[in-house]
């Protein structure tokens, strides 16, 4: 008996049934965490049916309203202007080939980009985290440090995938190349481990994939390409001759699908200033936007890199962080916006760590630590609650500080048509092309835009008290404008001037004039 006892614990405080291991099995982490994901999803399809209008989304939309106007020549999205744009990437032309193939509403057509970035990103996080560990809880709690893991206080801007910035951007560009983007790392880290196995036309694939996600979003293909850097400085075994062969053909066949691409110049991107000062925001308050991956995640790589100097996300880690330091030091702000290359792998190192914890201790306090942060993390991303609710829905503590979209144009689209011409200031600007029309004034730096400075400056002027008359009819002439949008009390030609005619004033306080003389 004594024997049997000793072979079979029968106390209910031994080890294998403490509150510790209850709590922190496997199967009751990974229920928990599908739990919180299924959660987020759907908060996502709240986000997909409102679709935010807010930020960039006007161009995202006038870009898909050109090319299915003509495919060929869709010329500038935002003016009446022949010229090239950056913003005619492979992603917005395939958009553009399912909208006229469909004749689905632009608007439509962005939910759907939403939904399939949103679905390229969670699968993408799961496979890339896949490559690194065998742990079931793994990959669906990377895609939760993803979304939550960044700091105590809300940011939103194109390219970073916090839960509240992803409410804004979830149907641009950005978020589509970063969502393909990892699926391309993953696909690159099987290619090497495959080495001579892995054939020349999967190289080339993967070059040519390179080049789609670098012409779709510029500066989230540099976020990608800086985690392949990582990926190769990581690889083992260390590739041999053969497979380098293969990656600078794969490097090759990229170049020459930019230097290809119809829609503009890639490489004359390269020779573009005037990025510094809006991109200076992204070097304030690091510690409240970042502060709970500093510390939980660097953590993470910092045990990785004890144990391999090689590691590919220490490294991707690494070499992002010495460019966001570059930029700091050179006044270069425009390299912030490789910010997500220095975040996203240590959110995928902080999920890995907590999955693959060995000692009881270790797995409980680094668990814990992850689970208080992803907390306050979703704390400091609630402003994403106000894409999926109401604004009186929510409580008065909440509501404090979340975002709500601002009134669109749609009662505008009732009066004029495709191609008219508007004179309004930039915010309206950012909004007014998403119908198919034009304005005047460029809301956006444009590089292939000869006459940019001069149409932000005839807008100003348009608007300034103390024009004249007759200045202000000859630039109304000069740009062909057939509407005029402004607030009640913004200087331009009063209500009762004989060259304007009042069509209506709309909800959010501006009045639509049409041109008549």
């Amino acid at each position: 008996m004594a024997r049997a006892t000793a072979d079979r614990p029968a106390h209910p405080s031994s080890e294998e049934s403490s509150w510790r291991t209850r709590l922190f099995s496997e199967s009751r982490v990974l229920a928990a965490v599908h739990g919180a994901l299924l959660l987020v999803v759907t908060a996502f399809v709240f986000m997909v049916i409102r679709l935010p209008w807010t930020g960039d989304l006007g161009v995202h939309a006038a870009t898909i309203q050109r090319l299915r106007h003509d495919l060929v020549h869709p010329g500038n999205p935002m003016v009446d202007s022949a010229t090239d744009s950056p913003y005619y990437s492979p992603w917005m032309v395939f958009l553009s080939l399912v909208a006229k193939a469909t004749d689905l509403d632009t608007f439509h057509i962005l939910r759907l980009a939403a939904v399939l970035s949103l679905v390229l990103l969670f699968t993408g996080v799961w496979f890339l985290t896949r490559t690194f560990t065998d742990r079931r809880v793994a990959p669906p709690l990377a895609v939760l440090c993803v979304l939550f893991l960044w700091g105590t206080k809300g940011f939103a801007w194109s390219g970073f995938l916090g839960f509240g910035s992803l409410g804004l951007i979830m149907a641009y560009p950005s978020v589509f190349t970063l969502a393909l983007g990892m699926h391309f790392l993953a696909l690159l880290r099987l290619a090497l481990r495959r080495g001579s196995a892995t054939g020349w036309q999967s190289y080339l694939g993967l070059g040519v994939l390179w080049a789609v996600l670098m012409l779709s979003h510029q500066f989230s293909g540099v976020v990608i390409t800086l985690g392949a850097i990582g990926v190769l400085g990581g690889a083992r075994p260390w590739p041999v001759k053969e497979t380098w062969f293969k990656l600078i053909g794969a490097v090759v066949a990229g170049l020459a699908v930019l230097a290809l691409w119809p829609y503009y110049s890639f490489f004359s991107l390269f020779g573009i200033g005037g990025l510094e000062d809006i991109h200076k925001v992204l070097y304030n308050n690091l510690f409240p936007v970042y502060g709970l991956v500093m510390v939980v995640g660097v953590v993470a790589l910092g045990m990785r890199f004890a144990r391999d100097r090689r590691d590919p996300l220490v490294l991707w880690f690494l070499v992002a962080l010495a460019m966001v330091t570059a930029g700091w030091f050179l006044d270069k702000w425009s390299y912030g916006r490789v910010l997500p290359a220095v975040v996203i792998p240590a959110q995928i190192a902080a999920a890995i760590a907590a999955a693959e914890a060995g000692r009881k201790l270790v797995k409980v306090l680094f668990g814990t630590a992850l689970a208080v942060a992803l907390a306050m993390g979703l704390w400091g991303q609630r402003s994403g609650l106000g894409f999926i609710l109401r604004q009186d829905a929510l409580s008065t503590t909440i509501t404090e500080g979340t975002w709500q979209p601002p009134r669109t144009y749609h009662w505008v689209a009732e009066h004029a048509k495709y191609g008219d011409v508007f004179m309004t200031d930039w915010k309206a600007a950012q909004k007014l092309p998403a119908f198919g029309f034009y304005t005047v004034t460029v809301p956006y730096p444009d590089f292939f835009l000869p006459d940019e400075d001069e149409r932000v400056a005839d807008t100003k002027r348009y608007f300034t008290e103390g024009t004249s008359r007759e200045e202000r009819l000859e630039l109304l002439q000069e740009y062909d404008v057939k509407w005029v949008l402004q607030w009640k009390d913004q200087p331009g030609l009063p209500e009762g001037d004989p060259a304007l005619r009042k069509v209506e004033t709309g909800p959010n306080g501006q009045t639509l004039y049409r041109v008549v003389g």
